[in-house]
């Protein structure tokens, strides 16, 4: 496979997508709008002048007085912009930056579907009320890429496993035997506070969809097979703040580990009476705490979700009942603690939990999840047709070559059956393999994932590119809106140079000198006979 090849088939997508946009390029040539105005040489179409009078609302183009007032206010405005052009305001790296989020953040309005979003942030929200106590043995497979023949030797002895269990054994026990007898590629855990947003998804999907007590079959992830059991379900108490002070135990391997329990346990009691004595809980943390991170802070601890903290610390912290309150001492695996509660919340509601997770799903796995139903509305609006047979054929490949590798591109050269039709133009098997090479991004690690992700991509590549170029076409509103966001930053620019910079009380005097210079320094020519059919109010629809 040649680089050229892999460019062509990438080009693909652009020319497709170039023909819609240079229709609606035409199409806008042929209707363009009567100018105006021209200021400095630059034609101002009729749809700015009256885009800016509706949008300021106090212009009566059948009132000649407003009608004039207006077309000053226009024609002083479009000066100003004109001046800050001529000092090169709009080459400034500040201004080009923030036009270009703007401009980023006004398509995103129209490149999503929040609806969508919100329905798919919902369903794991739904979730967040519950805590699941949950045990697991996992299976490991490869730590890199892997394909269908790693998998499946792991699949079975996960299989057998959870025959086993499913026979009556149970749970713990075979797990202790599992791990006894290979300790390298088995692994055993416990999670007592277990939320969404946590893992991967095929793992949160499959324990959340399980009753108490059930055990899921071998769910795949991308480091292991896993057996998943619910211990326990429990309401989600909220979050909490709590402040602390720990006590660790020696690190010196002269002490033995109990005398080095009893002497962390007798600090901490000492510790402890000086809080029943009234002592500054916050003080003592900064002398005794061997936290360093939260003593400098009297002991706090952020506003945390239950999971955040060791199991015993946890328990106790969430027991408390009134801020203030102060538990007795307390052991975990770092030594022993004392606990204040500050605060407690409830659980956090939905609007506050998707600003937390709406960010990390358009990183990750989930992205698909988020942008479901965006993309779909896409595949159907662009004539979206897929061929399965196609696709499998490819999938064979994955078996042998992992899919960004230039041998499974290599493998594919010959392949030229339509793999999809969109946009009306067929995309071949071949054409997706140098894809995949080009633009390896999936967080996959097994090979028919990897593809099946990629494949996704590849799709939402071509119909989001397609929808980018159309946007003009059927969003008109983005091109006034552009170009008012624009203007507006250079006004404000070139206004606090000439104006607002100065006292208060020369400002007017500055506005009015600033104005007599820009008559004199630009050409203005106005077109008095279309502004005077304004008045038919017909242009105003």
């Amino acid at each position: 496979m040649t680089s050229s090849m892999i460019k062509e088939g990438l080009i693909k997508i652009v020319l497709v997508v170039f023909t819609l946009f240079a229709f609606s390029v035409a199409e806008a040539q042929i209707n363009n709008d009567t100018v105006v105005m021209t200021v400095a040489g630059k034609n101002i179409p009729l749809t700015d002048f009256i885009y800016l009078a509706k949008k300021n609302g106090g212009v009566n183009f059948s009132n000649t007085k407003s009608l004039n007032d207006y077309v000053a206010l226009f024609k002083n405005f479009k000066l100003k912009v004109a001046d800050a052009e001529a000092q090169g305001l709009d080459k400034k790296k500040e201004f080009m930056d923030e036009l270009r989020n703007y401009a980023s953040q006004l398509v995103s309005g129209y490149m999503s579907d929040s609806k969508g979003e919100d329905a798919e942030i919902r369903k794991i929200y739904d979730r967040y009320s519950t805590i699941l106590d949950l045990s697991s043995i996992m299976f490991a497979l490869p730590a890199d890429k892997y394909f269908s023949k790693d998998t499946a030797v792991v699949y079975q002895k996960a299989m057998q496993a959870y025959n086993r269990i499913k026979s009556g054994e149970d749970f713990d026990k075979v797990s202790v035997e599992l791990y006894q007898a290979d300790t390298v590629n088995v692994m055993l855990d416990h999670i007592a506070t277990f939320l969404p947003m946590k893992v991967q998804k095929s793992f949160e999907n499959a324990a959340y969809s399980l009753p108490e007590g059930g055990v899921s079959l071998p769910v795949r992830t991308d480091i292991g097979y896993f057996l998943i059991k619910i211990n326990s379900k429990r309401p989600n108490p909220g979050r909490i703040q709590v402040a602390h002070i720990l006590v660790p135990f020696p690190d010196d391997s002269t002490i033995s580990k109990e005398k080095g329990e009893q002497m962390a346990l007798d600090r901490i009691q000492e510790v402890y009476e000086k809080v029943k004595a009234g002592e500054d809980f916050g003080e003592l943390a900064k002398k005794y705490s061997g936290d360093s991170g939260s003593a400098a802070k009297g002991g706090v601890l952020p506003v945390s979700d239950p999971g955040k903290f060791d199991e015993f610390f946890e328990k106790v912290a969430f027991s408390l009942t009134t801020p203030g309150e102060v538990s007795l001492p307390v052991k975990t695996r770092f030594g022993f603690h004392l606990i204040k509660l500050i605060k407690k919340a409830e659980i956090p509601s939905f609007e506050q939990m998707k600003n937390e997770w709406k960010p990390v799903m358009a990183e990750g796995e989930r992205n698909f999840e988020l942008n479901r139903s965006f993309d779909e509305k896409l595949k159907e609006e662009y004539g979206f047709v897929e061929y399965p047979e196609a696709y499998s054929e490819l999938q064979k490949l994955c078996n042998d070559y992992f899919p960004s590798d230039h041998a499974f591109a290599d493998n594919a050269k010959d392949m030229k059956k339509t793999l999809i039709h969109v946009v009306n133009t067929d995309f071949s098997q071949v054409e997706f393999a140098h894809y995949m090479v080009r633009c390896p991004f999936s967080t996959k690690h097994y090979s028919g994932d990897f593809m099946k992700e990629v494949y996704n991509m590849f799709i939402r590549d071509i119909v989001t590119t397609a929808e980018q170029k159309n946007l003009s076409k059927k969003h008109p509103e983005i091109e006034p809106l552009m170009q008012e966001y624009r203007d507006g930053i250079l006004l404000f620019d070139v206004s606090n140079n000439e104006v607002w910079s100065k006292p208060a009380d020369q400002q007017a005097a500055a506005e009015k000198e600033w104005i007599k210079r820009l008559d004199e320094k630009y050409p203005v020519v106005i077109n008095w006979t279309l502004i005077n059919k304004l008045k038919n109010k017909k242009y105003l629809k």
